[in-house]
């Protein structure tokens, strides 16, 4: 091992000690009533979500590719199971969760992580912005129908997290928001919904146990399309939240060791009986506001999750949910970003467009993936629009009336297409045509066979043509793909 990674080892897992270990605490603390609602969502026993949770914040912690991100059972992907727990049942489950850790595992080595790079920022804000709508409205359980001492409980909780910095920061305010509320609770007796309500907690620890499935070529087929959306939706996610973090954090990560992380976590959860589960930005911002920056903070988090709820089981049931919402309620004011809403005026109407698109889709269907994919959608249409009229043609005519140069301008691809046939004029009659493509960039089959249709249009009348100036990527598409300069090619356009 080199010493640079040594040494970037040892900053990662013990650069932060303190802050690590205190903001992995309150994590733990806020992952316990939402991996029992996850797995009251996929239709399954809490113990599922909660031995995930502690299963693969562990494993990510270690074999993930972003330190201080925190990843857990989550909604995202317990959504998609709910169809077959139902139709199947927990075992199909487990053994779908493995599949999809090792379809994870297979996308970190294809490298697939760099399609990163085609998520625009307008995306990633409106993605932003729509999690921390949807985690405010995941509160909203807790905040109607409720005895009117849960909002002055909420306010109070808010009121410490906001002000306690002011106080001092060596205790991250959530954590105190957690005591002190549980402590007034205890002391005065109040009749609130504390997390015990949720469901029971697990008083053992996960075993080891195989997926009690046939192993047959129809297992694979029900479990499969289950499998792919759970890798899709989880890596999707997870690479969005890495994202974030590293924007938070000013430091970057590695997204295809991420992949494998995410995977690797997921494969094993399964085999503990735990369901499978993504990245968290919920819970990361929480870790990274309450000082949590390295592996170990996601990795304590897991560990006092499962000491929590197995040891300390019937103290942490008596935690108000007050104090948790209090903390959500934080972390979506301090997630959602509120200068977006100002630059709507400010920035091109296109990236507004993407962005609020982004949030109402995402917001709608409660789906990450296919509101981030309909951003994408838009980013990449409005972005070959924008190309396409960058796009131009002008030309020339020799003294001698005989010879017309045409020069063109800009990226020739699908999108400009049409505006390139548009331009030539075939009723002139000449000896010979240059196109000058010296300025140009030809992408795509539709820019070949727009180039082929004037060439051979322009021989049909008799001209001479030239192309001239193709760049050696424009060449070799060129050269491949082009039909005026193969045999029967006017034929093949008179055939058309």
């Amino acid at each position: 091992m080199s010493p640079d990674f040594l040494s970037r080892m040892r900053g990662d897992w013990l650069g932060n000690i303190r802050g690590d270990l205190l903001s992995g605490l309150v994590v733990a603390l806020a992952l316990i009533p939402e991996a029992i609602a996850f797995s009251i969502i996929a239709g399954v026993d809490p113990k599922i979500g909660l031995y995930a949770s502690f299963s693969i914040a562990v494993i990510t912690a270690i074999a993930g590719g972003r330190p201080g991100m925190i990843s857990a059972a989550t909604a995202a992907t317990a959504v998609l199971m709910v169809t077959l727990v139902r139709d199947h049942g927990l075992q199909y489950l487990l053994a779908a969760t493995v599949l999809a850790g090792l379809l994870q595992i297979a996308a970190g080595f294809l490298r697939l992580g760099t399609i990163m790079r085609f998520v625009s920022r307008s995306v990633m804000t409106g993605f932003v912005n729509a999690l921390a709508i949807l985690i405010f409205m995941a509160q909203l359980p807790e905040l109607i129908g409720v005895p009117w001492l849960t909002y002055v409980m909420v306010a109070g909780g808010l009121a410490i997290i906001y002000l306690f910095p002011y106080v001092t920061t060596a205790i991250p305010s959530p954590l105190v928001c957690i005591v002190v509320l549980t402590g007034l609770a205890l002391m005065m007796g109040m009749d609130l919904r504390t997390v015990g309500d949720m469901g029971a907690l697990p008083d053992t620890l996960p075993v080891f146990l195989i997926p009690d499935i046939p192993l047959t070529l129809e297992t694979l087929q029900i479990i499969l399309p289950y499998s792919a959306a759970v890798a899709a939706v989880g890596l999707l996610e997870s690479l969005m939240t890495a994202q974030i973090v590293d924007d938070l954090t000013d430091t970057k990560s590695d997204k295809n060791q991420e992949c494998i992380g995410q995977g690797l976590a997921n494969t094993a959860t399964g085999f503990i009986g735990g369901m499978a589960g993504c990245a968290m930005i919920g819970q990361s911002m929480i870790n990274v506001k309450s000082g949590g920056r390295g592996r170990l903070s996601c990795f304590a988090a897991g560990v006092f999750l499962l000491i929590l709820i197995v040891v300390l089981g019937d103290i942490v049931s008596i935690i108000p949910m007050a104090a948790l919402v209090a903390i959500m309620i934080m972390v979506s004011i301090g997630t959602f970003s509120w200068s977006s809403i100002a630059n709507l005026r400010d920035h091109p109407r296109s990236s507004s467009i993407v962005m609020l698109a982004t949030v109402v889709v995402t917001v709608y269907t409660h789906n990450l993936a296919i509101g981030v994919l309909t951003g994408v959608l838009l980013s990449g249409i409005f972005f070959a629009g924008k190309i396409a009229q960058l796009f131009r043609v002008t030309s020339e005519l020799s003294a001698d009336g005989m010879t017309r140069t045409y020069h063109v301008q800009g990226q020739l691809f699908f999108a400009s297409a049409d505006a390139f046939a548009a331009a030539f004029d075939f009723g002139e009659v000449l000896e010979r045509v240059v196109i000058d493509v010296t300025r140009a960039h030809i992408w795509d089959i539709s820019s070949v066979a727009a180039l082929d249709m004037a060439v051979l249009k322009f021989r049909r009348d008799g001209a001479e043509v030239e192309i001239k100036g193709l760049n050696e990527a424009s060449e070799t598409i060129v050269d491949r793909l082009a039909e005026h300069d193969k045999p029967g090619a006017m034929d093949r356009l008179m055939g058309h």
